[in-house]
């Protein structure tokens, strides 16, 4: 498998298989690694990355890296894969391809204070390539990349696209707001207007706000779920 490369505002840093990247990305960042460190494990049945950054904001509005991050990861997989071939993303940070869940997006950062600039944030991907197993049937939920007609799409190449569209991701952020991700995101949303579960409470997902908290109408009022619970870590 080759090496990816990254823009120069990028350092790629490969793991050995028994290092999950995200730990050891928020491991680096403890230690106040720059921004723009990629930490990845190209394995032969998973793809794991994470992407380290120093958002010069307040947490309740850096945490639009984890949206901003699936819509870089649609727009780099639908540069790959076959046109028929349909992402979405979940609130909470799953993504799905072709309907059924294909990993997920997670997040951590230097404070949980919505108020404080945090030292460093950190957005991690898994990605399944191939099934645990190969009798599907007893998860139809769940798939892996390349039981989705993605077979020659190479994990390399992939990670490539994946921080260079979240790169023109975040220089629109920066020159525009959130309006711009809020719209592609939206569009790419999972289960809008359908019945959900989440933190113990049940209803409606209408969709989200301005900061992309989750609203959550059950039958006595509308719920805002903040995307700062989503936040692993101390």
């Amino acid at each position: 498998m080759t090496s990816p490369s990254f823009p120069p505002v990028f350092d790629g840093l490969a793991v050995d298989a028994g290092n999950d990247p995200f730990e050891v990305a928020r491991a680096e960042a403890v230690r106040g690694c720059d921004a723009g460190l990629v930490v990845y494990d190209l394995g032969a049945n998973t793809l794991r990355a994470a992407l380290v950054f120093a958002p010069e904001v307040g947490l309740h509005e850096a945490v639009v890296m984890l949206p901003l991050c699936g819509v870089g990861f649609q727009n780099a997989l639908g540069a790959l894969a076959p046109p028929e071939v349909a992402v979405h993303l979940d609130w909470d940070g799953g993504i799905r391809v072709n309907g059924a869940v294909c990993g997920r997006l997670r997040m951590a950062a230097s404070t949980h204070d919505p108020k404080a600039e945090p030292d460093w944030l950190v957005i991690g991907l898994e990605l399944p390539l191939w099934p645990e197993d190969d009798d599907t049937g007893h998860t139809p939920n769940q798939t892996a990349l390349y039981a989705e007609g993605c077979a020659e799409v190479d994990a390399a190449r992939l990670l490539e696209s994946w921080v260079k569209h979240t790169l023109v991701g975040i220089n629109t952020w920066l020159e525009r707001g959130c309006a711009p991700v809020h719209t592609q995101w939206t569009a790419l949303a999972y289960g809008i207007d359908e019945s959900t579960r989440l933190n113990g409470r049940s209803g409606t997902y209408l969709g989200v706000d301005e900061h992309f908290g989750m609203l959550l109408r059950d039958a006595d009022t509308t719920h805002l779920i903040p995307l700062i619970q989503l936040l692993e870590g101390p």
